[in-house]
């Protein structure tokens, strides 16, 4: 079946100068900010998932999207008589052992920071994405909230402060650090909780809850600031606002607000979709989707980002064996169907409660740098290619561009490759081979004739990218 493509050659946009700009806390003032350029060339972070729930660790492997998610041990394992999880939990931790019970047991005695620094350098990723505070509410920094007292990385478990210490390190490496930060709580009373299938015991609420206002004023909107002004991330990856409550509610707009026109990151921060309601694929500097569960008819132009376990869970769970893990030509499969389409890759790790990345995830990770090491240059820094004038490709061909050069991504290697260029190329080339590559025009296309090598000559492995240079006068 052949593909239709246009190809737009242009320069790539550099960001307008945001110093001295103030946007009011309305959503047509924060749309109109341009987005810093350094995200949509970054292409790949990497996503940690590490937090009290990697103590339990589990969660019942079942068919759907979510439903591996260990890190929501609280709210959908421990008390869930359906999945096993109550039993699991009685009968490995005992019938009156509480989850924040869990918490002295998350000690993090080795984490190593400079080395999952130098691990996700090593992967090709140009950012990294921390959970600072998932949905039980614990902090992985001392945060001044007093509803954090006693349920925070200084005050239980590991006696330090995680963010601080992985920020550092990450960027001593030279890649960019954001911060996750969920909206919501478990422990908190909120609209849909119960029917969602997200279930606490009354007590247990009645015991932790904070009261909406002093949730919203004193302790979600003080910890955003807080991290702003103690971590300046360059990036806030919001989570479940948009389950219960509208911006109006959560003061996201004010937040908003000042982070673009008053805080020590407001010429390089990106945000996502998911602080409020209404939210999602409408306001954002770039739009989350997890696992693709993307909504249709999000504008495919606006930046965008898919993040995904390398399994099916976002935290640590140890009922996933080997065949639940994604190979590392699926995961580069889907890194190149991702850029291709105009997006990023977020890819999790979930780190073990103390402290270590599983091995089978660092292979992943140090696999992809490999193959970015050859392929990066039509990976960073690239941008889409619009569907339209370009007659026929090949079936299973990807592409990007960039400074007038089309890049062709494929991981099934033929005899020949064929696409509707017209007379403008000039050259061909493969990455990371000196291997001549023969290539001419037939009836008006152009043919690529692959050289047949062996494994070992091979430049890569997984997948290849073909250069085809273009004319600057190409339109």
């Amino acid at each position: 079946m052949a593909k239709k493509l246009l190809l737009i050659l242009m320069p790539v946009l550099m960001l307008s100068d945001l110093s001295g700009q103030n946007y009011t806390s309305t959503w047509e003032s924060l749309d109109s900010r341009p987005i810093p350029a350094w995200f949509q060339d970054a292409k790949f972070g990497i996503f940690i998932h590490w937090g009290v729930y990697s103590v339990p660790a589990w969660r019942k492997l079942e068919p759907g999207r979510y439903a591996s998610y260990a890190e929501w041990y609280y709210a959908k394992v421990m008390y869930n008589d359906e999945n096993g999880g109550r039993a699991f939990h009685q009968k490995n931790f005992g019938k009156d052992f509480a989850y924040r019970d869990f918490g002295p047991l998350f000690k993090a005695e080795l984490f190593d920071p400079a080395a999952w620094a130098a691990l996700f350098k090593r992967s090709g990723a140009r950012y990294v994405v921390l959970t600072s505070k998932h949905h039980d509410g614990y902090c992985l920094w001392p945060s001044a909230s007093p509803y954090s007292k006693g349920w925070n990385s200084m005050d239980v478990g590991p006696k330090r402060d995680l963010v601080g210490e992985l920020s550092t390190a990450v960027r001593n490496e030279g890649l960019k650090m954001g911060l996750y930060y969920s909206i919501i709580e478990w422990e908190r009373i909120w609209t849909h909780r119960t029917e969602s299938g997200y279930y606490l015991p009354d007590e247990i609420v009645q015991k932790y809850k904070i009261p909406d206002d002093s949730y919203v004023d004193d302790h979600l909107n003080l910890q955003l600031r807080e991290l702003v002004e103690s971590y300046k991330p360059s990036l806030i990856f919001s989570d479940a606002g948009e389950w219960d409550g509208s911006a109006e509610f959560w003061k996201t707009k004010e937040f908003l607000s000042w982070l673009y026109t008053e805080s020590p990151v407001k010429d390089e921060v990106v945000v996502n979709d998911r602080f409020a309601k209404g939210m999602p694929g409408k306001h954002g500097d770039y739009f989350s989707s997890e696992y693709k569960d993307m909504k249709e008819g999000v504008d495919p132009c606006h930046p965008w980002e898919e993040s995904r376990g390398i399994g099916g869970s976002y935290g640590y769970n140890r009922a996933e064996n080997i065949d639940d893990y994604r190979s590392s030509k699926a995961l580069i499969h889907e890194l190149i169907d991702i850029v291709s389409r105009g997006g990023n890759l977020l890819l999790n790790v979930g780190p073990t409660a103390d402290g270590r990345i599983p091995v089978i995830m660092q292979e992943r990770l140090v696999d992809i740098g490999k193959w970015l090491n050859v392929n990066g240059e039509a990976i960073y820094e690239s941008r889409r290619v619009e569907e339209g004038v370009l007659e026929t490709a090949d079936e299973g061909l990807f592409f990007t561009q960039k400074n007038h050069k089309l890049y062709c991504l494929f991981d099934k290697w033929g005899e020949s490759i064929r696409m509707d260029l017209g007379p403008d190329v000039v050259a061909v080339r493969l990455l990371g081979s000196n291997e001549k590559i023969n290539w001419h025009m037939e009836q008006g296309k152009l043919q690529i004739d692959l050289p047949q090598l062996t494994i070992d000559e091979l430049p890569c492995l997984h997948a290849w990218t073909l250069e085809i240079g273009l004319s600057q006068n190409q339109k």
